[in-house]
Parts: structure tokens; sequence; C-alpha cells
């Protein structure tokens, strides 16, 4: 979970911006490191998340993701910038020949996928949104629902050649209402395998000590009382939940 000091204190040289995006979003170097720098100064505020900073939740997601012991988050820090403190996150590189999330006529789910809704394209066509049955990806959604992710689109899935799964965007999350917005249903009622449930009971109990401690710095109290309490009540169930409540379960643009 520590950063380099070189990463922390090198100069952090931006090469342009990422557009389009709803915060402001650059891509730079550091050291010969290629990164992506958030400046809180460029957040747009949030009516459903008045509290703390999106550079904070990205920051605290990445430990959490530390924590389990997944390599879901990239190495992600807080750090000074050009345009000031910021989220600054390590550049993964996609394999642009794979797909973990995708569309494909209705009903056509190819084995080795899972589907998630049906629903019409810009065309009026029936289409199915569908995401691979892979454990790379299966423990990216056990980690939204520990961080209450309400963002998950197909996009923020980086496809890696190794078959590794890197999610990204995490500045929504942690919300002590639930709020897990996602494309990733696929495993829906499936129950955890023993695992997912042993990390996810281990988060429980750090929370409460020494994770809860470091996770002070980015979340409020309640967060992190909130955030304990999902650990504790997934893994007491050991099943992959259901939508619940008014708001839709899927982000929109889902990608």
């Amino acid at each position: 979970m520590t950063t380099t000091p070189d990463l922390m204190e090198g100069e952090l040289v931006l090469h342009g911006r990422i557009m389009p995006a709803s915060n402001a979003t650059f891509v730079g170097e550091i050291d010969c490191v290629r990164v992506v720098y958030k400046p809180v100064a460029g957040e747009r505020p949030l009516w459903d998340f008045p509290d703390g900073t999106l550079a904070d939740r990205e920051r605290a997601a990445y430990l959490l993701s530390e924590e389990l012991g997944w390599n879901v988050v990239p190495e992600t820090w807080l750090r000074d910038g050009p345009h000031g403190r910021g989220m600054v996150q390590r550049w993964q590189e996609p394999d642009e020949e794979q797909v973990a999330v995708t569309l494909v006529p209705e009903g056509e789910v190819p084995a080795g996928w899972k589907h998630v809704f049906d629903g019409l394209d810009g065309q009026d066509r029936p289409i199915s949104l569908i995401h691979e049955d892979t454990d790379a990806l299966r423990r990216m959604a056990v980690f939204d629902v520990v961080v209450n992710n309400a963002d998950r689109k197909g996009g923020h899935v980086l496809e890696m050649s190794d078959g590794h799964r890197y999610g990204v965007d995490h500045g929504v999350t942690f919300h002590t209402d639930h709020k897990l917005r996602t494309v990733l249903w696929g495993w829906l009622g499936e129950e955890l395998l023993p695992d997912e449930v042993a990390a996810v009971r281990r988060v429980a109990a750090e929370v409460r000590g020494r994770l809860g401690d470091v996770l002070a710095d980015h979340l409020s109290d309640l967060e992190i009382e909130a955030l304990a309490r999902r650990c504790e009540r997934l893994a007491a169930k050991a099943v992959m939940p259901a939508p619940r409540g008014e708001w839709p379960a899927i982000p929109w643009p889902p990608f």
C-alpha cells in the first residue's frame, strides 16, 4: 500500500486531458511512469455525494482492493500536481482485442458468458447486455458490493492481455445508503466462493481496527461503519445480492 517516494515526490508532467470526462482528468508521467491525474479542483459537485472528495474515495477503493488481495484497482495515491492535490493512478493499457462486457443480439449469449438484461439499441433492435464469466471479473463484482460502487460501467473494466481485469473510476463509492449500480449482475443470487467469503470476512474485521484507522483519512466515520456492516452482511449471507431500492440498478450510460 506504500507508493515509492519517486512517484510521490517526482515531477508530474502532463501530456493531455482525457475528453470527454465529467471531471478534469489528465494523462501524464512521473519518472517515465505513465499515470492518470484527477485534481480535486476539477471535481464537479454531486448532490448525492456532498461530503469528501472523489480523489479520497478513489484512494480508499484502492486500499480496499489491496486488503482483499485481488488487485482490482491499479496503484492509486494522493499527491500534489500541476492543478493542485489530486488522485494519481498508475496507467494500465488494456488489450483492445479482449472484451469483458458487451452487447449481443437478444438471447445470443455465448458459452462462458453471463446475461444481465435485455433492451433495445439506438436502432430499436433487441439486444442483450452480457459479461464474461471469469474469476477476475467475479472478484470485481464482489469488490463493487463491498465498496457500494454507484457507477460500474462496462468502460470502467480494463481487459489486460494476461486475463486480469482492472476496475477504474471509483469516485462514487462508500455511500452510507445503498447505491450499487453496475453492469456486473450476472452472478445475482449465486453463492460466494469460500475464498471470497474469507476475504470479505477478513476485511470486515480489519475495517473495525487497523484498516479503519487508515481509511479515516479518506472517509467519514459513518461511511466506515457502513462499510463494516456491508462486509459483515455479505459474509454472513454469502450470496451475491440482487438490486433493491428505487434507483436504477444499471448505470447510464452502461458503457
